[in-house]
């Protein structure tokens, strides 16, 4: 079952002083590099990071393990990032979405959403909740992206869509708080 990580990347930050992408944790590593290195140690074959603001800083921070997205038009807001990596994932039989602003993530949620999908991965939809609260990482069979993709606008994700569709809600509050970032 090929399976393609997506770091989303690609906002200005706004919030938190400057592009997330660019955030680093204390002891200097890129956010962008844990969240790579948690996609593929929770079971992804690969991850594209999807950049925007100051693109061309935070993909010098993507490790080579990792394939770079630009998204063009990101200032749009989450939907445009969103479906630039989609997109970008090619042939897999699953996405499984993440952003950037979460470095405490644990890849054992990976794990969760993934073995979540049921029997037919293709078909499947999954998200982590943590206390019943949605969040990341999101697991999407291939089966489902043309549709989310044509669905996507301003600066929305795919909750409509996991929610319309009756994505699996997979508890997750043992492994991390699931809480993203938004102050230095």
């Amino acid at each position: 079952m090929p399976v393609c990580g997506i770091v989303l990347a690609a906002g200005a930050g706004t919030r938190y002083g400057l592009p997330k992408g660019l955030a680093r944790t204390p002891d200097g590593t890129p956010w962008v590099a844990r969240a790579t290195a948690m996609l593929h140690a929770g079971g992804c074959d690969g991850a594209v990071v999807v950049v925007g603001a100051r693109g061309r800083e935070v993909a010098r921070l993507v490790p080579a393990d990792a394939r770079v997205v630009v998204a063009p038009d990101w200032a749009v807001g989450l939907s445009a990032a969103l479906r630039a990596g989609l997109e970008a994932v090619g042939d897999v039989d699953v996405a499984v979405v993440t952003p950037v602003d979460t470095p405490d993530a644990a890849p054992q949620a990976v794990t969760r959403v993934l073995r979540a999908l049921g029997p037919v991965p293709r078909d499947g939809l999954a998200r982590a909740v943590y206390g019943g609260r949605p969040g990341h990482p999101v697991a999407i069979g291939a089966n489902h992206l043309p549709s989310m993709i044509g669905g996507l606008t301003g600066d929305r994700g795919a909750r409509a869509y996991l929610a319309g569709h009756g994505a699996a809600e997979i508890e997750c509050a043992d492994l991390w708080s699931g809480a993203d970032i938004d102050a230095p």
